[in-house]
């Protein structure tokens, strides 16, 4: 069985026992959410408009982090115009544990 959910403007498919790494959320490691489901497959799929009524994926806060920097370069010729900057996107890495349908 399997699930399609959203967590930070974003979806995702999930499946019992997977880690997946979301945008960033203010919750304590360890701690326990539930996310929506807008999609819901196996033997028999269900789809939600724009939810699955019922149903809900449970999983647990294992950390937080930063990902891979990424430089952003910015030039303009014959104007001496050099600009250089990084970034680093915080994720939050979240077990999921079932899938509630």
């Amino acid at each position: 069985m399997f699930a399609i959910i959203q967590s930070g403007g974003k979806q995702y498919r999930v499946e019992p026992g997977q880690r997946l790494k979301v945008e960033r959320l203010d919750l304590e490691p360890g701690s326990q959410l539930a996310l929506p489901v807008l999609l819901l497959g196996g033997e028999k799929a269900a789809v939600g408009a724009p939810v699955v009524e019922g149903a809900q994926v449970v999983a647990e806060v294992l950390g937080h982090g930063k990902g891979e920097k990424i430089t952003v370069s910015k030039f303009k010729a014959k104007v001496q115009y050099r600009r250089k900057r990084g970034h680093r996107q915080p994720y939050t890495e979240i077990l999921i544990k079932e899938i509630r349908g």
